[in-house]
């Protein structure tokens, strides 16, 4: 047979457990047809490439990254940071910003939530320093804001807004009144109101870098999980890329999903996500997908937990409960879609896995909807094995596996959750070793370095980031974060981020390892991740990178 591309004297991973190593692969019109040792290469015809024993591996899936909300992230500026060490120092940073830059049609601030000291900001005080104009006050995961009345009244919010979620997505109030202090989806809307207005030609530019960046860490497929409150900017996105990928430019594979946060609005989302899967429906563009927001996340106490936090006896809440996530998969069931899911506490993730078990009764043989949760920061030991029992994919972003903090992360978690759920965070291995399916992916929403999924892998396999690892310096750790029994082999996260990654999406056919009549989607590094040093190891990327068979790097 006439091949198109020949290799030989590689090292090459496959992340096919039926033949993990190999030494020689042939490709033609895009797919493998042949991987094994050299003595098979005599059957094929063509130029042979001698990789001098270098390493090769499956394209990188990346099973849960912000493609759309990245470039909204893109065009928003998250303002100034606040420093200060209490309110009262917040409030006079604020306004003595505010009185040296007059005239801003909104003023913008970053502000970590621990610096107030469990002090809050009202909206009265931040009109006494902005009373003509907006303000706006992003804590520093994007998870809730503070808002003056100017902004409140331009979104129509009152006392009387009903809130999205209570105890999960709302407007705080103090005897019955909105007090400009939002969480989560309810404040997203506010945070990111003016991407309204970005052209195409923005769209075009911020979708241009993140290609240009996956091409560079060689992710070849791509899990996004959407744009909540914004599925307007979302969908702008999707027919962008549905575009460029009828003109041949888009080499990444992207799956993608609608986005639910309103829990009345389920079946109309239901309908919607099918009403992507048929318009957004190309050789590297699919919508098969419903994604989630169970709940929130820790550091402001909107996570739902099972075992109250430490410091304010609050559980958080969730979207649904178990009979609403089962009414929902029997939707999607029918539909013919899956769910992903935004779990973060261990009450959240229950509360998923009740939901699957009953669909699962009460459909039987007919259920077929693959549900995944993402990042499970927590897990409770009585729910480690059900995920495998019930086949629920697990999701994780293990360059959070550090403590997702920097600094002492393990005395901060600690004071929120106490020490016996702080020794038991971020239970991949425990969750691999039960038979799960374990994925990994970002979670990334600014386009760059964090992207890399070898920055995931030497945190994945350290639980540390120290001066070693290219990382931003403020999140780097004084010590690993424990326990040290849940870090994963090198072999595992490959695998996560390859063949797990394709199960979960469903291309695992075509797609997540190198066997024959698969796409020839191919990573080649001059270093070895094998035998290199877990510390370090994030300053990798593939020397080249095979998409279809051909080089794309």
């Amino acid at each position: 047979m006439k091949a198109d591309r020949i290799i030989k004297n590689a090292k090459i991973f496959t992340s096919n457990k039926d033949m993990p190593q190999a030494a020689a692969l042939a490709v033609k019109d895009g797919k493998f047809v042949y991987v094994g040792d050299e003595a098979g290469l005599a059957d094929y015809e063509g130029e042979v490439t001698d990789l001098n024993g270098k390493l090769i591996i499956p394209g990188i899936i990346d099973s849960h990254v912000h493609v759309s909300l990245g470039v909204g992230f893109e065009y928003t500026d998250f303002g100034v940071y606040v420093e200060c060490t209490n309110k009262k120092e917040a409030m006079d940073f604020m306004a003595e910003y505010v009185k040296k830059n007059p005239g801003l049609d909104r003023y913008r601030f970053e502000l970590e939530r621990d610096l107030l000291n469990g002090e809050t900001i009202v909206k009265e005080e931040l009109d006494a320093i902005c009373p003509d104009n907006e303000l706006l006050i992003m804590e520093s995961e994007a998870h809730s804001v503070w808002v003056n009345s100017r902004i409140l009244e331009k979104h129509h919010i009152t006392d009387e807004t009903p809130d999205i979620v209570p105890g999960l997505s709302y407007y705080v109030r103090k005897d019955g009144h909105v007090t400009g202090n939002v969480y989560e989806a309810a404040g997203w809307r506010l945070l990111f109101d003016h991407l309204k207005n970005l052209t195409d030609e923005q769209i075009e530019a911020a979708l241009t870098r993140w290609i240009k960046d996956s091409v560079k860490f060689g992710v070849s497929c791509v899990f996004d999980a959407g744009f909540p409150e914004h599925n307007e900017l979302h969908e702008r996105v999707y027919a962008y890329l549905r575009d460029l990928d009828k003109k041949g430019k888009l080499p990444v594979y992207v799956d993608g999903c609608y986005v639910l946060t309103r829990p009345e609005k389920m079946k109309e989302a239901v309908e919607e996500t099918k009403r992507f899967r048929r318009e957004f429906n190309t050789e590297h563009l699919k919508v098969h997908t419903l994604k989630i927001f169970m709940d929130g996340t820790l550091k402001i106490q909107t996570a739902a937990l099972v075992t109250p936090y430490e410091d304010t006896g609050a559980v958080g809440a969730t979207t649904f409960d178990k009979e609403g996530i089962a009414e929902l998969l029997k939707l999607l069931n029918e539909a013919g879609l899956d769910l992903h899911v935004h779990a973060v506490g261990e009450r959240a993730s229950r509360t998923i896995l009740d939901g699957v078990e009953i669909a699962r009764r009460n459909l039987g043989d007919d259920y077929h909807v693959k549900v995944t949760c993402a990042h499970l920061e927590i897990q409770d030991d009585a729910d480690i094995n059900r995920f495998a029992k019930l086949g629920v994919f697990a999701d994780y972003t293990p360059w959070w596996h550090a403590g997702n903090m920097g600094g002492e992360p393990f005395r901060a978690w600690c004071e929120l959750l106490g020490e016996k759920r702080a020794l038991s965070m971020y239970r991949c291995k425990s969750l691999w070793d039960s038979g799960a399916t374990v994925t990994f992916s970002s979670d990334e929403v600014f386009f760059g370095d964090n992207w890399s999924p070898y920055l995931g892998m030497e945190v994945g396999m350290t639980r540390h980031i120290t001066d070693k690892t290219k990382a931003l310096e403020h999140s780097r750790t004084k010590e690993a974060y424990p326990p040290a029994a849940e870090q994963m082999s090198i072999e595992e996260m490959i695998l996560g981020y390859t063949i797990n990654g394709a199960k979960q999406l469903g291309i695992e056919d075509s797609k997540g390892s190198i066997e024959a009549g698969k796409d020839a989607e191919f990573l080649v590094f001059d270093n070895d991740l094998f035998t290199a040093e877990h510390e370090g190891l994030s300053h990798n990327k593939p020397s080249e990178v095979f998409i279809c068979g051909e080089k794309v790097n």
